[in-house]
């Protein structure tokens, strides 16, 4: 799949993304994902508030130190002027694709006429898009746009939108299959993203519920989209990529990772997210991704809980190892789980300051 000067890899003729989490998508977890059968990744938003950037956090979230191309970072605001120069600050510190965030539901960003919010006032949201695409284009920068289907039922206008934003030079669009009002409640639905699929030229992904092999197949079939994005069902299950990767291509099922496998990715990933954070931050932040590790296998709810409880980086890592190991003596391969719920794993896609 081709995106600006940038050929991504496809599987079966479609592309495997990791959706912007924010508090989730971090360079550790990107990295992660990609090891395990995502194509492509999008950080997490950056604000285009300037008086923000010194801080700690969008220091960590512009760290792409080691990080393999290309690197895709989302943007977030509502002024035309601050969005086009929090593109250029972000591409002279790595960026070579920039991502405008017109998808967060979270009430802090709408409040702000940020994220989905934009989706009310198109004049703005086709002013920001042509901010950032003159300051992109002459740094041969692709700029691509992640929205939802509008903002409510009544206020469903990504059709609309999306020729708008192609003919201002979006070069790829990603349309997470539910309005505003719903957050990540009720279902996604397809038929939005199909018709945008339908009237445009650029690639078109598709977001929102693929969560098996089998309703990525069903969302490609049904939409034809370019690609699909994946973000709360890789959550503790990043190899989800590569099942998918694998029913695509095949038709069939890849076995579970081995508990052993598990730990093993889990203790690398730990590892990386230490670096990032050091041990304070790293083991209180790490705690989400070990209890999504966990959730619905045999003894995780009490074992997340003692997690809860510990301080320090060793303390957490033999933690771990040693309940995998426990898991090990009853299962080669992880167990089935029940999939997560909306209340559990919202994840804040592409979404927070």
């Amino acid at each position: 799949m081709q995106l600006g000067p940038f050929q991504l890899p496809a599987v079966a003729g479609a592309a495997l993304f990791v959706a912007p989490m924010a508090g989730v998508t971090d360079r550790p977890f990107r990295q992660l994902c990609r090891r395990l059968g995502a194509g492509y990744a999008v950080s997490e938003m950056v604000t285009s508030r300037k008086e923000l950037w010194g801080s700690l956090k969008t220091s960590r979230r512009a760290d792409h130190t080691g990080e393999p191309g290309p690197i895709a970072v989302q943007i977030a605001g509502t002024d035309a002027a601050m969005m086009a120069e929090a593109a250029v600050y972000n591409i002279d510190r790595g960026a070579q694709i920039i991502d405008i965030n017109m998808g967060c539901p979270a009430k802090k960003v709408c409040n702000k006429w940020a994220g989905s919010a934009l989706m009310r006032n198109e004049a703005l949201a086709l002013e920001i898009v042509e901010a950032v695409v003159a300051v992109c284009a002459p740094r041969g920068v692709p700029v691509t746009l992640k929205m939802r289907t509008g903002w409510s039922h009544d206020e469903r206008n990504a059709l609309h939108l999306a020729r708008l934003f192609q003919s201002a030079g979006i070069a790829m669009l990603t349309i997470h299959g539910r309005t505003r009002e719903q957050g990540y409640k009720g279902l996604a639905e397809y038929d939005t993203i199909a018709a945008v699929k339908t009237a445009l030229t650029i690639p078109v992904v598709a977001n929102g519920d693929i969560d098996s092999p089998e309703k990525a197949l069903d969302v490609l079939a049904y939409t034809g989209a370019d690609a699909l994005m994946i973000g709360r069902a890789a959550q503790g299950r990043p190899w989800i990529f590569r099942e998918v990767a694998h029913f695509l291509t095949t038709g069939e099922h890849l076995p579970a990772p081995t508990v052993t496998e598990a730990r093993d990715v889990l203790t690398e990933h730990l590892h990386d997210h230490y670096g990032l954070y050091g041990e304070q931050s790293g083991v209180r932040s790490a705690r989400k991704h070990i209890g999504w590790a966990v959730r619905g296998l045999p003894g995780g709810e009490a074992f997340r809980q003692h997690m809860n409880t510990l301080e320090h980086c060793e303390e957490q890592l033999q933690a771990l190892r040693d309940w995998f190991d426990d898991l090990g003596q009853t299962h080669d391969r992880l167990p089935p789980t029940e999939a997560a719920n909306d209340e559990e794993a919202q994840g804040h896609e592409a979404c927070a300051a």
